[in-house]
């Protein structure tokens, strides 16, 4: 497999830290990956991680000239390709235009790599969204910033590049019909266009994981679902009529349900297979905040729809323990474990 490109992050956060870690505690699974960031901030990083363990190994920093020389570096050594100007670390646990502009530049630099191929997929430290509002970039999170560069590399609009949020665990995948808008927005967003584009764009990424088609579960907008239209009509008029629509396609879609119930039936546990491979929620913390509670060291962020595979962890900065050492890299792990995975599933590539 080509080279897997882990991203600096806002270096004013965590990410050096749990990257630092990563290549620490992860063996044969950080075979092949390395840095696209800064050498500076990530040898800080590293050096909170030494002060804070009992009984140090050292992680030491080695330059490389081009993600192929990933492949040859010895274990334990953590591969930093430097793809911004060299300059001071900004400071930690500070918004900072310099931070959101470093963490942006590596994104960017990263996404192109993977579109041209040089790279099998790219994962994503956890970035601010205020420090890129302050560097000037035009873009609220990682999604929207990939979602662009890869209508760029198609020569498309970015309406015609549709992308969605997956948040994936173990236990249960939820599949967003919006990301980072407001909830007013949000609820505008549930139309009959949106919930369908959704659903097949989900169809498709996860029948090239699963080989197969997957099972998918439908949230409601309202509680109970809307009762019948006693509390919301959207369950009948849009999401219903999508639901239809779907399966008429081929997709195997069930639902509407109602979201206080749903999750809890797709998860799956050692005792319980769930119902349903994935479900459709129809805004971010209807989705999130169940596979949250599940664990935030198990979930891994997927954008869905890219012509490139990326994942992330599902936690923030951390900016209150930024510098301390003591951040967990598991969800980092678990997002490597994840863009191996994805990167060799056959047709995986494309959006539907």
């Amino acid at each position: 497999m080509k080279p897997i490109a882990i991203t600096l992050g806002d270096p004013a956060g965590i990410g050096p830290e749990i990257i630092a870690k990563a290549f620490r505690d992860g063996g044969e699974l950080l075979r092949g990956c390395f840095v696209a960031g800064d050498l500076a901030c990530l040898r800080r990083g590293a050096a909170a991680v030494l002060a804070g363990q009992i009984g140090q190994v050292d992680l030491p920093v080695a330059l490389i000239d081009s993600p192929a020389q990933a492949l040859t570096v010895p274990s334990r050594c953590i591969p930093l390709l430097q793809v911004v100007p060299e300059q001071e670390p900004p400071p930690l646990a500070q918004v900072s235009a310099q931070a959101g502009g470093i963490a942006a530049q590596c994104v960017t630099w990263a996404a192109r790599a993977a579109l041209r191929g040089e790279i099998a997929a790219l994962v994503t430290a956890p970035l601010h969204k205020e420090a890129l509002a302050a560097a000037g970039v035009p873009f609220p999170g990682h999604t929207e910033l990939l979602q662009a560069e890869a209508a760029a590399h198609l020569g498309r609009a970015i309406a015609d590049v549709p992308v969605r949020m997956m948040l994936a665990s173990d236990e249960l995948r939820t599949v967003l019909v919006s990301i980072h808008v407001s909830l007013r927005d949000a609820i505008d967003a549930v139309d009959f266009d949106n919930v369908l584009q959704t659903l097949r764009i989900a169809d498709a990424s996860l029948a090239a994981v699963l080989r197969r088609r997957p099972r998918i579960a439908v949230a409601g907008l309202n509680p109970h679902a809307g009762e019948g239209g006693l509390f919301g009509r959207e369950e009948l008029e849009v999401i219903a009529p999508a639901v239809l629509a779907a399966r008429s396609a081929g997709i195997d879609a069930h639902g509407p349900f109602a979201p206080d119930t749903v999750f809890m039936r797709a998860r799956s546990t050692a005792a319980r297979a769930g119902e349903f491979d994935a479900v459709v929620a129809m805004y971010h913390d209807q989705g999130l905040i169940p596979v949250k509670y599940l664990g935030v060291d198990k979930g891994v962020n997927v954008t869905l729809g890219l012509p490139m595979v990326r994942t992330s962890p599902d936690h923030g900065t951390a900016f209150d323990i930024a510098g301390s050492g003591c951040a967990d890299a598991s969800s980092l792990l678990q997002a490597v474990r994840m863009a191996r995975q994805l990167a060799g599933a056959r047709d995986w590539l494309g959006s539907a």
